[in-house]
């Protein structure tokens, strides 16, 4: 199901993902972030399925699929420097930024802050282009917001 996705995700010089797809990707990068601890509980799924809907505009039954269909690619996914790398290449920065935001509402969504999820975060803001302090800054925003 994912195979030509995969293909694109781990080729030497990924093109830019198309819209569905590079949805996709990040719905399967916000599932990254929350199973980096060994621990994707209920909280978390919940609120990647907020995330979703609220980001693409769909319906609660249209997020929960696409999580689903996220947790799939995610367990197939290649290493995350080639899956952000691809992701990188078909997001505007302005986007990347607001990414940074979602996955911070992701790790905080437990209400525990994890050293596995922050190595993971921080790993994957460098990657996606964005810097410590601007991660930082997106943090701040998520924790104020509740």
């Amino acid at each position: 199901m994912f195979g030509e996705l995969l293909k694109r995700l781990t080729a030497t010089d990924p093109t830019r993902l198309p819209d569905p797809d590079a949805r996709l990707a990040l719905a399967a990068l916000l599932v990254r972030i929350a199973r980096s601890d060994g621990s994707y509980d209920a909280d978390e799924v919940a609120h990647i399925d907020r995330v979703l809907a609220e980001r693409n505009g769909i319906g609660p039954f249209e997020a929960a699929k696409l999580r689903a269909e996220a947790e799939a690619l995610e367990a197939e996914a290649p290493d995350t420097v080639r899956f952000t790398r691809a992701i990188k290449e078909a997001v505007p920065y302005e986007d990347r930024a607001s990414v940074i935001e979602a996955l911070w509402s992701v790790v905080l969504a437990d209400g525990v802050r994890d050293h596995e999820e922050d190595a993971m975060l921080r790993l994957t803001a460098n990657l996606l282009g964005i810097n410590d302090r601007d991660s930082a800054l997106a943090r701040q925003r998520v924790e104020a917001r509740g």
